[in-house]
């Protein structure tokens, strides 16, 4: 079955990124955070479309993508589902993009490693 759209997908409309690639990175992350494993069926194109008020074409380029990746594969009459055996990436690498924009933020703010580093183990004790 599954899982809840509304609940499994979201975008950031003020995001750069384009809505495929929100979709794409979402997808990565639940397969990694094993919220989605092997077999997991996901959710219609056209009811993520719906859900997100977003054209359908998007959601079927990120599916499409997911699934040349090797993620994803294309089950007939049922849909989309999570590929047996994909190789997901770490959650350590999935964070690797992000720490790298903090990174070139406290470099052009000039704040020092060990500034930085309080300061993130500071927000990851607050946010327990």
């Amino acid at each position: 079955m599954a899982p809840h759209t509304s609940s499994l997908f979201s975008i950031a409309t003020g995001s750069s990124d384009p809505i495929y690639r929100q979709l794409i990175e979402q997808v990565r992350r639940l397969i990694a955070a094993a919220v989605l494993k092997p077999g997991d069926i996901l959710p219609s194109v056209r009811d993520v479309a719906v859900a997100l008020a977003v054209n359908p074409m998007t959601v079927s380029k990120a599916y499409n993508m997911l699934e040349i990746e090797g993620l994803l594969s294309r089950a007939r009459g049922i849909g989309m589902r999570v590929a047996e055996g994909s190789k997901p990436q770490g959650r350590e690498t999935l964070l690797i993009p992000t720490l790298e924009r903090a990174a070139a933020e406290a470099r052009q703010l000039e704040l020092d490693a060990e500034t930085v580093i309080a300061l993130f183990t500071k927000i990851l004790g607050e946010n327990k």
